[in-house]
């Protein structure tokens, strides 16, 4: 189930309909989340909610009998069988037909021909999401940084949430466990908020990132033949970071004000990224629940910045090299994941080297555009399907190569312009401020006006709209 979609409004309203009702108990609210977030799951496949289950029972005992054991062995072990199981289940789904194709072509260059089976397994939707999340629980037991949950039914519901199931926000267990504990209901203000996020997240999705910048991204990045001109490549790539920014932050928002909506609160996971100045700042700014899950789980155990610069030089590729594998099951993800954590090395390096520096307000933009600009290079490697692509928008953004004539048409160019201009310009002008006090700042009948307009817009362009980009993750 996908949150653009008639199904979700008719059950969202009827998950409202019981979470407010005065029949059930907290108890008995908390079990009805449960499996209305089991069946928002298996809307999509059914038979793949047993890979939840075996990942919420496996974890939940492991962390029992971490805590129960006295010995470190035990306890250790217990830590390796979660991490065994639940890396175990995502790279058989998600890497098993990646590392069996790279096996193909070894085999090949060392003149070995192996025809293995054709590979028929269905990636399960989300679960490089959940299984991050039931990790961080194991592992936070296990470092004695948190406590193992005290009812079955909260950690199961921690899990299952449907809000941030299948894309995030990637909740950390102390964020959502103790929610549980009592009654949760929205204020008035709240659940008014809550609508807002969820009208605005939508809007983002249906209308800017479907309705005007998909078009224009597919028309030259999935073109059969041919070589875009210079402008068609920086006009495509632009749009498609516009729409990988309104796809993904839509969906958070829409999971943050579904959430609210409900009295429970998630953690951003956007904050204005486009108006990074430097690449740790877009890592901030940018899906900032799995930058800090990278940090925590990754970067630091594999030295972090303690052991001298050429170990922190390595954790930060080696960080962002596996950050980019769990995007994809592909090489161009891995280029991504690389060249993101060559733009943190080199700037770690002129940190270094410039310590004492202290840019004035034009060099700080002009150090903000040269961040966007490179971050839209490594946006190629993201949305290329193959390394030809990648190499033939590169090219043409270079000016070296191109076709005479243009791919895309004036009208939806100059449209996909001004919507990405409108995107960053937004994030700088709210680069040091947050959302709520924008609203709090501005006239009531200009919000609700503007919400109505994006309503409206979102019903038009419904059934326009595609499932979510990150669901592929």
């Amino acid at each position: 189930m996908i949150f653009n979609s008639l199904t979700f409004v008719v059950f969202f309203a009827a998950v409202l309909a019981l979470h407010y009702s005065r029949i059930f108990s907290w108890h008995q609210k908390k079990i009805n989340l449960l499996l209305a977030s089991y069946l928002f799951y298996a809307a999509w496949n059914p038979p793949f909610v047993i890979l939840l289950w075996v990942s919420t029972v496996v974890d939940w005992w492991a962390a029992q009998w971490m805590v129960r054991s006295t010995r470190q062995a035990t306890r250790r072990t217990w830590m390796i069988i979660s991490v065994v199981v639940n890396l175990g289940m995502l790279g058989y789904f998600k890497y098993g037909e990646f590392l069996l194709q790279n096996f193909v072509s070894v085999a090949a260059s060392l003149g070995i021909e192996y025809r293995p089976p054709e590979w028929n397994i269905v990636l399960p939707v989300g679960i490089s999401f959940y299984t991050f999340a039931t990790l961080s629980y194991t592992l936070d037991v296990y470092l004695r940084r948190a406590k193992p949950a005290k009812h079955f039914l909260d950690y199961a519901l921690f899990v299952t949430f449907f809000p941030h199931l299948v894309a995030g926000p990637i909740m950390r267990p102390t964020e959502l466990v103790p929610q549980f504990a009592e009654a949760r209901r929205a204020t008035a203000h709240q659940l008014y908020f809550g609508f807002a996020l969820i009208i605005l997240g939508l809007f983002q999705k249906v209308v800017l990132a479907d309705g005007f910048l998909a078009p224009v991204v597919e028309k030259v990045y999935d073109a059969r033949e041919g070589v875009p001109t210079m402008l068609d490549a920086w006009v495509a790539t632009l749009a498609f970071s516009g729409q990988i920014f309104c796809d993904f932050a839509g969906y958070s928002t829409t999971a943050i004000g579904v959430a609210m909506a409900l009295g429970f609160a998630m953690p951003d996971n956007f904050r204005f990224p486009y108006a990074a100045v430097g690449f740790s700042d877009f890592w901030r700014r940018w899906h900032i629940t799995l930058s800090s899950w990278l940090r925590d789980y990754l970067y630091i155990p594999l030295g972090g910045n303690r052991h001298g610069p050429a170990r922190t030089y390595t954790a930060l590729m080696g960080t962002m090299l596996l950050g980019g594998l769990w995007h994809g099951a592909a090489w161009t993800f891995v280029v991504w994941g690389g060249l993101h954590g060559l733009y943190l090395a080199v700037e770690r390096w002129l940190r270094g080297q410039f310590s004492g520096w202290k840019p004035g307000p034009a060099s700080i933009f002009a150090l903000g555009i040269l961040t966007y600009l490179l971050v839209n290079i490594t946006w190629v490697f993201f949305r290329a399907k193959d390394f030809t692509v990648a190499s033939n928008m590169l090219t043409s953004m270079a000016g070296v190569a191109g076709n005479p004539v243009p791919m895309i048409a004036l009208l939806p160019m100059i449209y996909a312009l001004v919507i990405v201009g409108g995107i960053v310009g937004t994030h700088w002008a709210m680069r040091d401020k947050t959302l709520e006090l924008a609203v709090e700042r501005t006239p009531a009948w200009l919000i609700g006006a503007l919400l109505s307009v994006m309503a409206v817009a979102i019903v038009a362009e419904q059934g326009k709209g595609s499932a979510f980009i990150y669901f592929q993750f």
